[in-house]
């Protein structure tokens, strides 16, 4: 079952979709959307989800934040989502009264968002995937590709590469843009302001907390360059789409999410 809803934040009215069966459990997940993108999600990636969770007998809570797809007001950026989750959160919680818990899930900076703001809206568990590292709201070409970590990963698969080792052992190569690229891969990854705020607000958090990483993602590797290695909390699948894309990484997401809400 699947049904549309308004709710307010502020003087906005945000649009939010709920799927579950009719015969409910008491746990349901809040699903936050990264970026601009709209509740369904990259090609309705997250509509498939919430259906598949609903099938499973889990209610899902989408919603697009203020000055995003059909919702009314202006964007504040992931940074300043905090009133957005807390009312979608209230919404949820009204939508479906026997709800006991309510988890909140989040890609990329939907995931930094939890982080920073989780602790203080009323939820009570996280799962967080490919945590956004970077001060700002979209990904920054040179931020990006630049980062240690991500320089890294591109060299190993150039190694991997025999077309790649060919043109190397040929002169095919810079050798000074390599020698830069090299110094830049042993260079320590920077930790930012962001990071040190997600970190404070995550350890203020009192209720069970899931991170997961694809780990041929770039944001993932960014992520796991300037966060404690040993962390527990942490799970890891190995693949490529920042949305765990394909039937076996879709999967995998389903079953830690399931875990998450039992």
């Amino acid at each position: 079952m699947r049904r549309h809803l308004t709710f307010p934040c502020g003087p906005d009215t945000l649009i939010g979709t709920l799927d579950m069966e009719a015969a409910t459990g008491s746990t349901g997940i809040l699903l936050v959307s990264g970026g601009r993108e709209i509740r369904a999600g990259s090609w309705g990636g997250q509509a498939q989800l919430a259906a598949r969770l609903a099938a499973a007998g889990i209610p899902v809570f989408r919603y697009d934040r203020r000055g995003v797809g059909e919702s009314e007001g202006t964007d504040p950026g992931f940074l300043h989502t905090r009133h957005d989750i807390a009312a979608a959160l209230a919404a949820f919680r009204a939508a479906v009264p026997s709800l006991r818990r309510v988890i909140g899930f989040g890609n990329c900076d939907a995931a930094a968002a939890l982080m920073l703001h989780g602790a203080d809206i009323g939820l009570d568990g996280l799962v967080l995937a490919n945590p956004w590292t970077l001060e700002t709201d979209e990904a920054d070409g040179e931020q990006g590709t630049g980062a240690p970590a991500a320089i890294r990963q591109r060299y190993l698969a150039k190694l991997a590469n025999p077309r790649e080792v060919l043109r190397l052992l040929t002169g095919g190569v810079n050798l000074a843009k390599l020698a830069r690229g090299l110094r830049a891969a042993t260079k320590p990854a920077p930790r930012s302001a962001l990071v040190d705020r997600m970190a404070a607000s995550l350890a203020r958090f009192s209720g069970p907390v899931t991170i997961l990483l694809a780990t041929g993602d770039r944001t993932a590797q960014m992520f796991e360059a300037v966060w404690p290695s040993g962390d527990p909390r942490v799970q890891r699948h190995a693949s490529s789409g920042h949305s765990f894309a394909g039937e076996d990484a879709q999967s995998w997401l389903l079953e830690r999410l399931l875990e998450a809400a039992r």
